[in-house]
């Protein structure tokens, strides 16, 4: 009597094939993880740039009467308060994104703008990605003027 068997469990084969698949959408799921946590990185330092820019915008309008376009005092200790102001905002810039960071103030008319620039090239993948940031703001007066 010939009697046909039928097969009772999975072939080697099929068991390389199903672990190849896994191993596949393991890797998948990996490669979107770290692409996620770049991004997620990259829209950390955008904020942080925004915190800083609006930040110096408000210190700007606080004190409109000074004149925010003139360079950063060097030395010790800040002698007025736009001295403080940008010397604080050099060093929020230096601590958010590095030594290659820069912040820049400029102003036209009564509109001033602040511009940060850093590295971003953990996000962008590639060796050297600048990213910037570049906020604009009405002020009431006029750079150096009175209220």
């Amino acid at each position: 009597m010939n009697r046909w068997h039928a097969q009772d469990g999975m072939s080697l084969i099929e068991v390389l094939v199903a672990l190849s698949i896994l191993a596949l959408g393991l890797l998948g799921a990996a490669a979107l993880q770290i692409r996620a946590l770049q991004h997620t990185d990259s829209a950390r330092m955008s904020t942080q740039a925004s915190f800083i820019a609006y930040d110096m915008l408000d210190r700007i309008r606080a004190n409109a009467s000074a004149d925010y376009t003139l360079a950063t005092p060097s030395g010790g200790s800040a002698g007025t308060v736009r001295d403080q102001d940008l010397a604080d905002f050099a060093g929020n810039v230096a601590s958010f994104g590095g030594p290659s960071a820069k912040g820049r103030i400029s102003v036209s008319g009564q509109v001033y703008t602040v511009r940060i620039t850093w590295d971003d090239s953990r996000a962008a993948g590639q060796v050297e990605s600048q990213r910037s940031l570049e906020v604009s703001s009405r002020v009431a007066v006029e750079p150096g003027g009175t209220r």
